[in-house]
């Protein structure tokens, strides 16, 4: 079996998206049994960043699976220490499973995965955050019931999660309007891979220094904290940028469809980039796209580790 790496949505065609989904909804509706899938495989956590739902929910998934998990804090390897990331992975390699990386630089990870014997998955990098991605895409399945024609809404910076949700999105048809200030906007290299795709797949995106043009007549709002994991030295000069035109509230959710859906991959900062009545409203399926990680990551975990699962 060769080694399925999942650095970003890049990495699966739509094919793979689509029937992960549908095995994430299967593990949650309890139509597929997990117990046992994963017994006797271990799951390495390598974390430079803080987490709350990508550390809790790849250990539960794991440990539902059958599997088992072990934490390592970077502080606790000897990255800490200067050894090379070539030397550590190819050590993990030997005594675990599948790894998982949490990390600041992307250029890392790639790394970590050209070196690693066993199947590497983004946990969140700089520049992509796949397993966000395919939660947000399950929820979008399951409220909206299909994919193709839908009308996206990005509000805000142009971060990892923006980058992958535009990818993701231009894989399974899903049209973005992205409303991003000057200067926050995706990587150039990420946006020409978002226009091929798009192209092919009969679906675009446009990005716009107005949110009202965003979301007038969006299916699906979306937005994260304006201040990203690293850039919290940034937080006063972010904050007089993006606030308060591109704060999503009930004036702007009102422009969307009256159907619409708020997403939103948390932590949230109400009042900043989301106001309380937006995220605690009945258009907020923000839980409901936090609980998907669990399914969709056990998915996951069975594609890497098994063979059970899609191939393309």
């Amino acid at each position: 079996m060769n080694k399925k790496d999942v650095l970003s949505t890049l990495d699966l065609d739509e094919s793979q998206i689509i029937s992960l989904i549908h095995k994430g909804k299967d593990f949650k509706s309890g139509k597929s049994e997990s117990i046992g899938l994963l017994k006797g495989k271990t799951l390495g956590l390598i974390f430079q960043k803080p987490s709350t739902r990508t550390r809790v929910s790849f250990e539960i998934a794991m440990f539902q699976l059958g599997g088992n998990t072990i934490y390592l804090n970077s502080n606790d390897l000897q990255l800490s220490r200067g050894e090379s990331l070539e030397d550590t992975s190819k050590t993990l390699s030997l005594y675990v499973d599948c790894i998982v990386a949490r990390v600041f630089s992307h250029v890392d990870l790639q790394d970590l995965a050209r070196y690693s014997k066993v199947p590497v998955i983004n946990g969140l990098s700089d520049l992509f955050h796949p397993c966000q991605v395919l939660a947000d895409l399950m929820t979008i399945l399951e409220n909206k019931h299909y994919c193709k024609g839908l009308h996206l809404a990005w509000i805000g910076d142009g971060n990892n999660v923006c980058s992958d949700l535009l990818i993701g999105c231009m894989k399974m048809g899903i049209s973005v309007v992205a409303a991003i200030p000057e200067g926050f906007e995706p990587p150039n290299s990420v946006l020409e891979v978002a226009r091929r795709i798009g192209y092919k797949n009969n679906c675009g995106f446009d990005i716009t220094r107005e949110p009202t043009v965003a979301v007038k007549g969006a299916d699906i709002v979306v937005t994260d904290t304006f201040v990203s994991i690293g850039t919290e030295s940034e937080r006063d000069a972010r904050r007089a940028v993006f606030l308060p035109k591109y704060q999503v509230n009930s004036n702007l959710m009102e422009l969307a469809k009256g159907d619409s859906i708020f997403m939103h991959c948390l932590p949230a900062k109400r009042g900043e980039e989301v106001t309380a009545d937006v995220i605690d409203g009945k258009s907020s399926v923000v839980w409901i796209e936090a609980e998907n990680r669990l399914h969709v990551q056990k998915a996951l975990l069975e594609y890497v580790l098994t063979s059970n699962v899609m191939m393309s």
